[in-house]
């Protein structure tokens, strides 16, 4: 991860009350994470957001309205992190999306799934960026 800052874009696609997430660890530890990534130099959020759907599930997706920016300082596999996230409500172009349950991700070991809102917000399950529970609470 390295001393500098990576800025990252996170699509917030929602079914019903379901976000789209995938399931991450570090050690025991279980988390999710909307899906995204790197925001390359000279690319905007959205290209970047577009790109990355396109690399993870082949999918193409209409990038909405920003719902904010959450910085998160954390530590993984042992290694610090700084990332600047934007959060951009999202939508599959292909509703067909939708159906799937889970959604192999194409350039990682990791599966895609909706989970309720609600288990995030209760506290039953962690949902990284820090701060981005409070972002959907209001939906």
């Amino acid at each position: 991860m390295g001393s500098s800052i990576r800025p990252i874009v996170l699509g917030i696609i929602r079914r019903g009350t379901a976000l789209l997430v995938f399931e991450g660890r570090d050690g025991d530890d279980v988390f999710y994470r909307p899906l995204g990534g790197g925001i390359e130099f000279g690319e905007h959020a959205e290209e970047a957001l577009k790109r990355e759907f396109r690399e993870e599930l082949d999918a193409e997706i209409e990038v909405g309205e920003r719902l904010g920016v959450l910085e998160n300082v954390f530590t993984w596999r042992g290694q610090a992190g700084h990332e600047i996230a934007f959060l951009h409500r999202a939508e599959f172009v292909d509703p067909g999306f939708y159906a799937n349950d889970e959604m192999k991700i194409l350039d990682d070991p990791a599966t895609a799934r909706w989970v309720d809102v609600h288990d995030f917000r209760d506290g039953g399950k962690i949902l990284y960026p820090r701060g981005l529970t409070g972002l959907l609470l209001p939906e």
